[in-house]
């Protein structure tokens, strides 16, 4: 899945605890800033299907850190064939 709109004080810790209401995470990405290691806004969690759904539906709009997350599925190693840049 998708999580955008992530604080930039967000740790894989703290998107896991999040995220664990809903099921067991598989594996989280969160994408960092190479200088300070901060969280860039956004990053992927792995869940099984029926999980993640429930952590889209549970999860989309709520207020984590101050701001709205979004939450939608996508997986970040699918083909962009096709996609403009």
């Amino acid at each position: 899945m998708f999580v955008g709109n992530l604080p930039s004080e967000a740790t894989e810790d703290t998107v896991q605890e999040l995220f664990a209401e809903f099921g067991t995470v598989r594996s989280i990405h969160l994408v960092t800033d190479v200088f300070s290691g901060r969280c860039k806004g956004f990053g992927f969690v792995e869940m099984e299907g029926h999980e993640a759904r429930a952590a889209i539906a549970g999860l989309d709009g709520k207020t984590f850190g101050g701001k709205s997350l979004k939450v939608r599925y996508e997986d970040p190693r699918a083909s962009k064939k096709g996609r403009r840049r």
